[in-house]
This record gives structure tokens, sequence and C-alpha cells, in this order.
């Protein structure tokens, strides 16, 4: 069986001031990077907040299920968490698909951030709740380290501009595929999540989309591997456009004879569809943008160059006191 999809829901917006919930859905977190990430949102104007129980281990775990379950729950549902950040990825959110109350989100959405290994959770919640999430910086990864995170994307999506568009410009390494234009909904995450979704009740619902895909230390043909999962799955039928991302560390060899970007090409070239490469969201070299998954979103790719534009306010907007 597979989720449909739900009326859009869009949290509330973060503000400055605003107190930041931090959890470890997934692997152990490391206390120097997480008390870096949390300096750095210090910083950048907000309130971090984490449970001790978050540096708890469990094999690769960041703790048990018994655990990770319940602080994700507490800080959906306490009223002064504004917004959650995931400290870092790694794995293990899948063990928390069946313990997790979804009514304790319906009934408190709030903004969600994270990628890797957290696209289990970013599509979950998108799919079964309508929620939008976001694929972006995480504390103990990106928010740890300087230049880390794209503000300017972060602010956009988290404090609720109407439209807006992605900095695609020449230096950011972002080309065009396949020309085209599309409108439809941005989701997706990490590529190996995504496909470790399919034949389960947690399916990903790609149609009508502009799929975001991106991986790290993948080889080309472990990426060919599992894009063809994806088409072999019916999960490329309907979507309306692709943006891939960096694609850190996803080589063969140093000298290989062939580009990622011709395997690429090779499975989902002929498509019909605006293709993009090069988006900095998720596993990346620096300035990690943050994409809203879930809303409707245009892709341009023309003459090489590539436009993202956000058509809609990912959250809504709030008046609280200082």
């Amino acid at each position: 069986m597979s989720f449909s999809k739900t009326s859009l829901v869009k949290p509330p917006a973060l503000l400055p001031g605003d107190t930041v919930g931090i959890v470890a859905p997934a692997s152990n977190v490391m206390r120097s990077d997480l008390e870096a990430g949390c300096e750095a949102l210090r910083r950048a104007g907000y309130r971090p907040f984490y449970f001790d129980s978050i540096l708890d281990q469990d094999l690769y775990f960041a703790g048990s299920v018994e655990r990770r379950a319940p602080e994700l729950e507490s800080m959906f549902a306490r009223p002064d968490v504004k917004a959650i950040v995931c400290a870092r990825g790694g794995y293990g959110s899948n063990y928390l698909l069946e313990a997790l109350d979804l009514e304790k989100v319906k009934a408190h959405p709030k903004i969600f951030v994270g990628y890797s290994d957290l696209t289990t959770l970013l599509t979950y919640f998108s799919d079964t709740t309508g929620l939008v999430t976001f694929h972006g910086p995480m504390v103990a990864k990106d928010w740890a380290h300087a230049a880390g995170v794209d503000l300017a994307s972060w602010q956009s999506a988290l404090n609720g501009s109407a439209t807006w568009e992605l900095s695609l410009g020449a230096s950011s390494g972002v080309t065009g595929l396949v020309e085209g234009a599309a409108e439809g909904i941005l989701y997706g995450g990490c590529l190996s999540i995504l496909v470790a979704s399919l034949g389960t009740p947690y399916e990903i619902e790609t149609a009508g989309t502009i799929l975001f895909l991106e991986d790290l230390a993948e080889k080309p043909y472990q990426i060919d591997r599992m894009l063809m999962q994806l088409k072999l799955a019916g999960k490329l039928k309907g979507v309306r456009g692709i943006v891939f991302g960096e694609m850190r560390d996803c080589q063969q060899t140093a000298n290989q004879g062939y580009t990622l970007q011709d395997v690429i090409l090779r499975i989902v070239g002929k498509l019909g569809v605006p293709i993009a490469y090069g988006v900095r969201s998720g596993h990346v070299t620096a300035g990690n943008m943050t994409l809203p998954i879930g809303v409707r979103t245009a892709l341009t790719v023309r003459d090489g160059e590539v436009s993202i534009k956000i058509l809609e306010a990912s959250v809504t907007p709030v008046a609280r006191n200082s």
C-alpha cells in the first residue's frame, strides 16, 4: 500500500529569538559538533534547546527507538519550540516510522529540517500529514562549520517569503542537462533513502513533482542502479522536472572516462522534462540550501542556465511579542 497526498499544511514561520528544538532521530551525535552548531544558531538569533539524552548511544544510533521517538514527539508538542532541526543524519530514522504517534505531529505542525537519512521523515510527514518539511542544514553538521549554511534560502523558506528564487548564478556550479520549463510540487531528498522506501507502506509519491535527488559517495554505477530502480518502479512517470544535488564524491576513479552526468542522462535524459544538476542542498561542500518540500515550484533550464523559483510561501505568518 502507499499513502496518498493530503491537503497542504504550512507550519508557523520562524522568527528571530525563537526557540529551535534539536533532535537526533538517527545516528549518535558528538557533543563538540552539537555545541558548535548551537553556538552558530545563537549567533543567527535563535535559542537552541535539546534534551540531554540526545547524546545517548546505542550501537550507531542516538539511543534506542524508545528514546528517539518520544524526543521528536515532545519537540512537536512543546509550545516554546517553534522549529525542529535535526542534529545529524547517519542511519536509523526508518526505525521511527512504526513508533511515532503521527497524531502528535498533526496536532502541532512545526518547521522540521534535515536531510540525508532524515529524508525518511521529510517525505513521511509530507505524504501522510501534508506538512511542508524542509531539506536543509543540520545542527551538528552544517551549522557547526563556517560557511556551512546558505542563510538566504534558510530565511526565505522559514520566514515566509511569498515567492523567491534559489541563487544559482555562474559561481554556484549549477548546470542544465535537459532544457525545458515545468511547474510541480518540490519533493525528494537523498536518493538512496528514497529508493529504500520502495515496496514498503511508506513508499514515496512522486507524480506531479519537481523531483530533487542528491547523495554522497555513491559510485556512478550505484547511482545508475538506483535511478533504474526508480524508473522500473514507475516513480519517474508523471515527474515534471528533476533537480540533482551536488552529488559530492560520486565518482568511480579520478580519471574515469565518463561523467556522472553521462550516467544520469542515459536513464532520465529522454523523459521529456527539464533536468538540472548541482544544486547545493544536503550533502554539500559548503552553503547548504534550504528547500521546502511540498510547495509549488517552477524549474526552467534554458541555454545551460537554471532557474528554480518557489511559487508560494512555505510557512504561515505569525505575530509574536519579542
